[in-house]
């Protein structure tokens, strides 16, 4: 199975069906602060989503789409981080994340996602990592900055939030050679 150990006590891991009730408690406990920044939690309200979601991300992966981890942070799911596609002819991952409420702060994204940023540039021969984050995800937005990500642009009425239209900032770091 692919993991990376980011440091001691946080790995990434594919996703696998068993971490499909994990998820769904997490959802449940943390529906309404999830859901200010993703649209999909409204929409799990049972382990039978998750099991959905994780199968069609090991197919994807099989097939060179994505790359669908779960942050595991002390051996328990902190949240998730995936290479939400994986385009070979622009050599571009576009990456996507959420983290536990309780685990806010403690520089889990921001480790996590430098480590599939080295292992898109090293590993998968990428020339570009995109991230889009609503415009008012301050958190989002920050981890970008510090990471060394360039605002690129603002997309105007990107995505339904649970019916709160919301714009995209889009940041893109380029890998030096």
């Amino acid at each position: 199975m692919f993991t990376l150990e980011v440091e001691a006590g946080l790995e990434l891991a594919l996703v696998e069906p068993k971490l499909a009730s994990k998820y769904f408690k997490i959802v449940s406990n943390q529906r309404d602060y999830l859901s200010e920044w993703l649209a999909w939690p409204s929409y799990a309200e049972n382990e039978e989503f998750f099991l959905d979601f994780i199968k069609k991300s090991l197919h994807d992966y099989a097939d060179g789409k994505s790359l669908v981890c779960t942050m595991m942070f002390k051996n328990e799911v902190a949240g998730n981080i995936s290479f939400n596609s994986i385009n070979h002819d622009l050599q571009k991952v576009e990456i996507g994340y959420w983290l536990r409420r309780d685990l806010q702060g403690m520089g889990i994204v921001s480790k996590s996602l430098s480590m599939l940023i080295n292992y898109a540039f090293t590993e998968l021969n990428m020339q570009k990592v995109e991230i889009s984050a609503a415009v008012d995800n301050q958190a989002s937005r920050r981890v970008c900055e510090r990471l060394g990500f360039q605002l690129e642009g603002i997309i105007t009425r990107a995505e339904n939030l649970n019916g709160r239209i919301v714009d995209h900032a889009v940041y893109g770091l380029n890998r030096t050679h």
